[in-house]
């Protein structure tokens, strides 16, 4: 029995070394995989690095694409559109906005979004939808005041896609972004589409005003505000406008306008520079994209896109260092963690992150995510979100600095009798209006860059739908009634 005894004892002691054992290799691994983990965090930290050295870089060379662009058309990523809008409205002639110099009475905005199926069908079929949707706003708010039944009515039309303008009120489609392919339509005058759609919908309306979005943003803010000499949307996607002279573009020799000045629609959703901190995560998505090898700083600081790129970064995580375990499929899928749950996660205060482990659970069917992941997590997001905020306070002082606004003096030097001259910026879309961490983000790297003293004379003006009223400020202003 004691022989017996005996081996028993030793076979349990044998067992025992062998659970503590296999106990302690899992912690190794498992510290293993978390030094890898932080590893890539750090690596992704210093590739989206935005020191003030390199924002100033990007800052000189977004001023000298927006020199290239206004020379000759092709000299630069940026296409510097004109868009014929040479006299921003101040007070308007239409009634229903209150008579010249006088504030906008009323106004009615309603949304529809555009199906899905249009986005890469014909353009008979969306400009069709386009009518049908805008006869029913019209006939649902309509209540005919001041005006006679058989009287063409003025419409702006705001179309967020480049666009070649030919007048103030047409203009040809160059290319569809933002996740639109309507082949038909590129090359074909987007105005006369319109038109001829509400014609065949029963509508006795013409295009007085064809704007991109950002330009109405612009027409509307200035109406308020005189100081206002450049407008940016940071949403779905991204763009830039300002008011230029006509004697710098270059292009457009001989161009007259009774204000000396034009609106320049930037496109600077293209604008790169080799002094972008572009990652081996950037390069995948554009790789990936229906797009490649375009709109590259949009990919970089746009809503479309952030979300995605923090996805990309945490699913490399989950592959290399496997700190989702086996549930991190969802992470493979393209898009699947849009720019609003990464916002949501990386603004959740609460201790324990509860939002955070919500929106893993819910949206990404990841349940059983530790604290200390959720927390490297919400890193990630914050990294992404920086550097888009930081890029993009470098484009906007890049088009100070291009219109002699940035304090550094030049040809149209931004001070008056020795002052610094007052700037406003109106700034349009989802990503600076409602999402407090990138608007921080931006706010501070804009005082960075210029510094206190130039800073404190630029105002950044949140500026919410703005497009369709600005576009419509426009259509009166430059009505042929």
């Amino acid at each position: 029995m004691g022989k017996v005894g005996f081996g028993v004892a030793v076979g349990c002691a044998v067992v025992t070394c062998a659970i503590a054992a296999v106990l302690l290799g899992r912690r190794v691994q498992s510290r293993r995989k978390w030094r890898r983990a932080v590893e890539m965090l750090q690596e992704f930290e210093e590739g989206c690095a935005t020191s003030i050295g390199r924002l100033r870089q990007v800052v000189d060379a977004m001023a000298v694409e927006m020199h290239a662009g206004l020379a000759s058309d092709g000299g630069s990523k940026l296409r510097m559109l004109l868009t014929f809008v040479d006299n921003l409205p101040d007070g308007v002639l239409r009634v229903q906005l209150g008579g010249r110099g006088s504030m906008i009475l009323s106004h009615q905005v309603k949304h529809h979004p555009i199906p899905q199926e249009l986005m890469s069908g014909t353009s008979e079929d969306l400009f069709d939808f386009i009518a049908r949707t805008l006869k029913q706003f019209v006939e649902q708010e309509d209540d005919g005041s001041e005006q006679k039944v058989d009287e063409k009515k003025e419409l702006g039309f705001t179309f967020s896609f480049p666009v070649r303008q030919m007048s103030v009120s047409s203009g040809i489609l160059v290319k569809w972004t933002k996740g639109f392919s309507v082949e038909d339509a590129v090359g074909k005058d987007v105005a006369r589409c319109l038109e001829e759609a509400m014609t065949k919908a029963g509508l006795n309306m013409q295009v007085a005003a064809l704007v991109d979005d950002i330009v109405g943003t612009l027409a509307l803010c200035h109406y308020y505000d005189k100081d206002t000499v450049a407008a940016v949307v940071i949403g779905t996607g991204t763009n830039a406008c300002y008011v230029e002279r006509t004697d710098a573009i270059i292009k457009c020799q001989g161009l007259l306008t009774s204000s000396g000045g034009t609106v320049v629609n930037m496109e600077w959703g293209n604008f790169w520079s080799s002094h972008l901190p572009r990652t081996s995560y950037d390069i995948a998505l554009d790789d990936e994209s229906p797009n490649s090898n375009d709109q590259g700083f949009e990919k970089m600081i746009s809503g479309m896109y952030l979300g995605d790129i923090a996805r990309r970064v945490l699913y490399r995580m989950a592959q290399e260092a496997d700190i989702f375990g086996d549930d991190a499929y969802n992470l493979s899928i393209q898009f699947i963690f849009r720019t609003p749950l990464m916002a949501a996660m990386h603004e959740d205060e609460s201790p324990d992150l509860r939002e955070v482990r919500r929106i893993l659970t819910e949206n990404l069917l990841l349940p059983h995510v530790s604290l200390k992941v959720r927390r490297l997590i919400v890193r990630v997001c914050d990294i992404v979100t920086r550097r888009a905020a930081r890029l993009a306070a470098a484009g906007i002082v890049g088009i100070l600095k291009k219109i002699g606004r940035d304090g550094s003096g030049g040809v149209a030097s931004g001070r008056t009798k020795g002052t610094p001259r007052r700037t406003v910026v109106a700034i349009e879309g989802g990503l600076y209006a409602h999402y407090s961490m990138f608007r921080e983000y931006l706010n501070e790297a804009v005082v960075e860059i210029l510094g206190e003293e130039v800073a404190q004379n630029v105002v950044l003006r949140v500026s919410e739908d703005g497009s369709g009223i600005g576009a419509a400020l426009l259509a009166a202003a430059y009505s042929s009634n």
